[in-house]
């Protein structure tokens, strides 16, 4: 069945319930998957599925998905007052004409026909009066006559304006761009500042009491990209072209980056675990130390912390071991997971980061900025959370990844063409938002030199993305360039084994696609007491280096490891023993045996009742180099594990409701139409007494009632079981509740669905 004009003025039933029956299996299935909230729980009938797709809360959750072309359809069937008679596609050919063509215009009704938000053919079409709240602008603003507002002339206009001007403006720009003042009204003195801004075109005069910002204004107040806010035509995107393989190379630079960072943080709260604020994240001061602590800038830091605590590699809790300094309070320290993970490939470590990051419900860029009460907002504390964070990246990053591979844009032309795909949500795809997406996705290397990368774009579709950064690392290297001022290059990825053994060596200066270490006497005898030997040292270099080892460095290994270990160490509570009188007698003169509470056993041996650990930093502090052993003698490896906190269970992120199968929808479809056909035609025929014939029926005629403005009589049973009968005239229907306009006490009256017994339509 179809709308006509014949039915216009007519007090025939709504036809979305009839037009809804019409639909083939196919259709009803079809708009249920676009609108899966239509399905929770599954309706009772046809009507029932009518009654829902009416419902304010439902349209504007499915208007979320419309474009702008879309959305102006809705706003035009809004001002032709669609949701009373029928408007024709001429009518909206007519209003769109000079700014679409028809063919645009019939793929925009079509989306909105597969939802059900408009019903009815090219003789007329139909909305539910919720729909024009769908729209997120002021319905008529496309009947507006042109403007020529550039923004050169906008940024001179701008320029010129005093303090009150420009704070007005602002103000509009920061809220609502519509505001209400006298000094609209015709023949307000031309020096008060609204006069002066409407005479500039600042403002748009609606009525005696109504202004509105224009769009253009506010996007330039805001620092946004420009954009014609009326176009009914996608805007082009300007794009850059960079090859796949430049592309990828930045991007496996940037995750071998990253796992370094990674690595040095969990080191530093490994060492020392940060305490949490009282509202769980982690303080600016604790921050700065763990800046200082690895080396980078309070940003990187901050948005690491979150990707490591995304990824479970990190949590708050009570560590073990418990911190000395501990009060009861909760620590930020990793967790168990994390030494598998530190076990682990580049590419594997990589690919744990990149997916935390892609599905975590928080927008770690926020951190710093200003909260409600002019706080700044702390690095994982509740304040960065932001549930449709995962959404958001996904729609940028699938805008990117339709420009093709190498294909890279500039945050501020993917921010305008998101804002005219999804313009209820343009709030949320300005171009700072994006550009600090784009930014993290890059330290990710999912993206690179702006392009998606082979890697991200796998992520992103649910492909193999560990495997193609395998293939977009480097090939690790077995060997090291040593040089003359003791400081060694690698060349690229070391294999784990040899990187394992160089960073115990000789510590970081640099890093990038070529690492360069620095060999000093502390990181030999940081490898000497782990149980490395002289000779062990000479044949590492001697093995691994592509340049000759340096003569200096020869001396320097053999100095370092005459002097290590003349001085011994052991468990007893300690021991220290040593094969020289005159060493042991220089300790026992020193503060540290003090500190440490030394007693000489005889001339070569000495207690304490500090732990082994204690005893080995104290005296290194001293200026001594002494190393730890067992009870046969051996050197033991007594470097700290780090503190570890089990993981806590996390959030919930933000999911898309559940769509359901085609099988079930259709299953679905095929019970209303059973039910509706028990109920007798559709399940929207009530008896001629007006006795309730079924819920749906009664659901159904109330609507019509309410859209055709007719009163009816209705048989309700109140909270204390009183029946009584009354005339009322219905106003709206949602959420188990009837709004009815009561003539008996003059006001409005709610009524609960499931008390009312009988419903008829008055004559």
């Amino acid at each position: 069945m179809t709308d006509t004009t014949a039915n216009r003025h007519t007090d025939t039933p709504p036809d979305l319930p009839q037009w809804i029956a019409a639909r083939t299996d196919a259709e009803l299935i079809k708009a249920m998957s676009l609108r899966p909230d239509l399905t929770a729980p599954p309706p009772a009938s046809l009507a029932v599925l009518a009654g829902r797709a009416e419902q304010r809360r439902s349209i504007l959750h499915t208007a979320d998905t419309l474009d702008t072309l879309a959305l102006t359809v809705l706003e035009i069937l809004a001002v032709e007052e669609a949701y009373e008679r029928p408007v024709t596609r001429a009518t909206l050919l007519a209003v769109v004409a000079k700014r679409a063509l028809a063919k645009s215009v019939d793929r925009a009704l079509a989306q909105l026909r597969e939802r059900l938000l408009v019903w009815g053919d090219a003789a007329g079409f139909r909305i539910s009066p919720a729909a024009a709240d769908a729209v997120p602008w002021r319905i008529g603003r496309v009947l507006d006559p042109v403007d020529n507002l550039t923004e050169a002339s906008i940024t001179a206009a701008l320029a010129e304006l005093g303090d009150g001007e420009r704070n007005l403006l602002d103000t509009l720009a920061r809220s609502s761009p519509t505001g209400r003042t006298r000094d609209a009204a015709p023949g307000t003195p031309p020096d008060r500042p609204v006069q002066k801004l409407l005479a500039k075109g600042l403002l748009i005069w609606l009525d005696e009491q109504t202004v509105e910002l224009p769009v253009q204004v506010g996007q330039i107040l805001r620092g946004e990209p420009m954009s014609d806010p009326r176009s009914l035509a996608e805007p082009t995107l300007d794009t850059s072209t960079h090859s796949l393989a430049d592309v990828d190379a930045a991007a496996a630079g940037e995750a071998l980056e990253l796992g370094r960072h990674c690595v040095a943080i969990i080191e530093a709260l490994s060492t020392a675990p940060a305490p949490a604020l009282k509202a769980g994240g982690l303080g600016v001061r604790e921050l700065r130390k763990i800046t200082k602590a690895t080396g980078l800038d309070d940003d990187r830091v901050s948005v690491l912390v979150e990707l490591l605590a995304a990824a479970h590699l990190i949590s708050s809790g009570t560590p073990d071991p418990v911190p000395a300094s501990d009060n009861g309070d909760d620590y930020w320290a990793p967790t168990p997971a994390v030494d598998a993970w530190l076990a682990a490939a580049p590419a594997a470590r990589w690919h744990t980061l990149a997916a935390a990051w892609l599905e975590v419900p928080r927008a770690p860029w926020v951190i710093g900025m200003r909260d409600p009460n002019d706080k700044p907002i702390a690095a994982l504390s509740e304040e960065v959370r932001s549930p449709a964070a995962p959404r958001d990246r996904r729609m940028i990053l699938e805008l990117l990844a339709e420009l093709g591979s190498g294909h890279a844009a500039q945050p501020a032309d993917l921010a305008r063409t998101l804002a005219w795909r999804r313009p209820r949500w343009s709030g949320r795809f300005g171009v700072t938002p994006v550009g600090h997406v784009l930014a993290e996705a890059t330290a990710l290397g999912i993206v690179g030199r702006g392009a998606m990368s082979t890697p991200g774009r796998s992520l992103l579709h649910d492909g193999n993305a560990e495997a193609d950064m395998r293939a977009a690392l480097p090939e690790p290297i077995d060997y090291v360039l040593v040089q003359a001022d003791l400081t060694l290059v690698a060349p690229g990825p070391l294999e784990p084994d040899l990187q394992d053994r160089i960073e115990l060596v000789a510590d970081v200066e640099s890093a990038g696609a070529a690492t360069m270490y620095r060999i000093s006497d502390t990181s030999l005898r940081r490898a000497l007491d782990v149980g490395l030997s002289a000779s062990e040292l000479h044949a590492l270099f001697a093995t691994h280096s592509r340049t000759p080892v340096p003569q200096a460095l020869t001396y320097l290994i053999d100095d370092v490891a005459r002097r290590h270990g003349r001085l011994r160490a052991g468990v007893a509570a300690s021991f220290v023993r040593c094969e020289d009188p005159a060493l042991l007698a220089e300790v026992m003169a020193s503060p540290a045996a003090e500190s440490l509470a030394l007693r000489a056993l005889a001339p070569t041996v000495a207690i304490s009742q500090a732990p082994l650990a204690e005893v080995l930093t104290v005296l290194a502090g001293a200026g001594f180099a002494p190393a730890g052993e067992d009870s046969s003698g051996t050197i033991v490896d007594l470097r700290a594990r780090g503190s570890r906190v089990s993981a806590r269970r996390p959030r919930q992120a933000f999911r898309t409701p559940a769509v359901p199968t085609e099988e079930q929808l259709g299953s679905l479809v095929r019970g209303m139409r059973a039910a509706d056909r028990a109920a007798g035609n559709g399940g929207a025929v009530v008896r001629a007494d007006g006795s309730r014939a079924s819920s749906t029926a009664t659901m159904t005629l109330l609507q019509t009632a309410a859209k055709v403005k007719r009163s009816v009589s209705i048989g309700y049973v109140d909270a204390q079981g009183v029946a009584t009968h009354r005339i009322v005239d219905p106003i709206s229907i949602g959420g188990g509740q009837l709004d009815a306009f009561d003539p008996a006490t003059g006001g409005v009256r709610r009524f609960t669905l499931h008390r009312i017994t009988s419903v008829a339509l008055v004559e």
